[in-house]
């Protein structure tokens, strides 16, 4: 059974009215907030800008050396070279599933439309021969390419639905050429291609965030009210780049509604069709709190509840001593100022230094102290509608599940707590995360075709699949990848995204959300099939006999 919290509001990813109405969020302290009559205007804007690859970016320098020279390496007579992407399965994996999501972007902005001109070629000509000292670079090949398809890629990519949840060890997109002369051109875009491991890692530990919150929510309120605003994302300034901040904000976004990282909301414009993805609260920062001085820190709190008198704001308490600021400014000096505020101004005081765990805690005590709780339908602990805390540092899966976990054994519901993510949503991951990987499974010499594969000695894991791949959920309700070409075409679930520079299949923002929502077996890991001894009974079984 799928889960239906539509607190994001899907209708601000789908084609908006000039007047629409924000929805209104019980409980929820991020919420979204009236546009206007510019929404329409964005999105318009955003399907001019990605009808095609940027012009300034040369796609022949977009590889890793080595490749450029690999046009020599494959045996005569070659004629179709086919590759596919997953997330290999490893025993000792922290995740048993992913989400896929960042094609799109990739294909409209690197790989659609004409990307081979003249001048390209001849730039990186120049640049190989500086690089490697020698003549490798394909020059008449990559000419080829732009008088026989006016510098548009002959390939075919094929690839399961942006948002789809599908488990670790499967296919998830399938490259091939679509004019025998360029096999070579498979595995050229491997470099680009493989770079989808970041937003699926993103997507992937968000939607895990996404799942803890949403077990504890369920326990502790009986409702998921507010799950989508329950995980802010921080990480704008602690990724790599803008690109990263805009991949990873939007990878985010797939999962929840609250953030503060533009780049990525600005990626959901103009590549996904969604006029606003995410929604933010003034908040206030240490520089913002600490300039009035030590000794009027009181008056720094008091000028931002004058300065935001309705909705929502945030403000950061620890600068000196984040116990006393809760007990005798918050819960003193200015007790009858915050109870003043209705639960569509809600006070959110954020701790940010300490043991996140104990340091919750000890701070919701004393907000009870100064402003009592109530008890909710499921018995838990409600601190008054007009006040709630936002943990922000040290916060990952493992320091999300234990917060909740004490606040629940305190008597406390999750309702009282939201969460920012930073570097461990954003950052502290890698391509080894989901171990990502990009391998040839079938080639095809002098018109016949023959499974290849990878089976290393030293490494069994590495083993790669074997021939042309299919995907699909079998009688038993598994999804699993059929291999050798014998999977039924009415049965694939992957879909034909790209062929010969034009993107044949876009899917919205609002659709991926629908994709990846959470089901109930998702609040009782225990439960979910790819984590039960029989799921991987059967998934050992799959993979002796070839199919995964």
């Amino acid at each position: 059974m799928q889960i239906t919290s539509t607190v994001c509001g899907s209708d601000y990813c789908a084609g908006l009215s000039d007047s629409f109405a924000a929805p209104q969020v019980t409980l929820s302290v991020l919420k979204p907030i009236n546009t206007g009559s510019a929404v329409n205007g964005i999105q318009r804007c955003s399907s001019q800008l990605t009808t095609m690859a940027a012009q300034d970016f040369n796609f022949l320098l977009a590889t890793d050396s080595y490749k450029v020279t690999h046009y020599k390496q494959y045996p005569p007579n070659v004629s179709k070279v086919y590759s596919y992407f997953e997330c290999r399965r490893r025993k000792e994996g922290q995740f048993n599933e992913v989400v896929f999501f960042g094609l799109q972007y990739l294909l409209k902005k690197y790989l659609a439309g004409p990307v081979i001109t003249e001048e390209k070629i001849q730039e990186a000509k120049l640049f190989y021969q500086q690089h490697f000292r020698q003549t490798v670079f394909d020059e008449e090949g990559w000419r080829r390419v732009l008088e026989k398809y006016d510098g548009r890629l002959p390939i075919r990519i094929k690839a399961i639905p942006e948002g789809k949840i599908i488990p670790r060890g499967n296919v998830l997109f399938t490259v091939e050429n679509t004019d025998p002369e360029f096999f070579w051109l498979t595995n050229y875009v491997e470099t680009m291609l493989v770079q989808m491991w970041y937003p699926i890692t993103v997507a992937t530990i968000s939607r895990e965030f996404k799942k803890i919150l949403a077990k504890h929510l369920k326990a502790t309120s009986g409702s998921l009210e507010g799950l989508d605003f329950k995980l802010h994302d921080f990480g704008y300034r602690g990724v790599s780049s803008q690109e990263s901040a805009a991949l990873g904000g939007a990878a985010h976004l797939v999962n929840f509604c609250s953030t503060d990282t533009v780049a990525g909301l600005l990626m959901a414009q103009r590549y996904y069709s969604c006029p606003m993805a995410g929604f933010s609260i003034p908040a206030a920062e240490h520089s913002t709190i600490i300039s009035w001085g030590r000794s009027r820190e009181k008056e720094a709190f008091e000028s931002l509840l004058d300065q935001f008198p309705s909705g929502p704001v945030s403000v950061v308490s620890d600068s000196y001593d984040i116990f006393k600021a809760c007990k005798h400014i918050w819960g003193d000096k200015l007790k009858e100022r915050v109870m003043e505020r209705s639960e569509d101004s809600t006070l959110v005081i954020r701790p940010d230094s300490g043991d996140p765990a104990e340091t919750i805690i000890e701070v919701i005590k004393i907000l009870e102290d100064c402003f009592g709780s109530s008890m909710n339908s499921m018995g838990y602990k409600l601190l008054p509608s007009y006040l709630r805390i936002i943990q922000g540092d040290g916060i990952d899966l493992h320091s999300v599940e234990e917060i909740l976990m004490k606040l629940s054994d305190e008597g406390w519901s999750a309702e009282n707590v939201f969460f920012g993510a930073g570097s461990a949503l954003l950052q502290k991951l890698n391509r080894d995360t989901l171990h990502c990987a990009f391998k040839c499974s079938y080639v095809e010499t002098n018109g016949k075709g023959m499974d290849v594969y990878k089976q290393p000695v030293t490494d069994p894991s590495k083993g790669s699949k074997r021939g042309r791949l299919s995907l699909r959920r079998n009688s038993d309700g598994f999804i699993e990848t059929v291999e050798r070409g014998v999977g039924k075409p009415e049965e694939d679930m992957l879909v034909t995204v790209f062929e010969n520079g034009s993107i044949l299949q876009e899917y919205t923002l609002e659709e991926i959300r629908k994709n990846a929502r959470l089901w109930e077996e998702d609040l009782s890991p225990s439960q979910h099939n790819q984590d039960s001894p029989k799921a991987e009974e059967l998934h050992q079984k799959h993979i002796m006999n070839g199919m995964h």
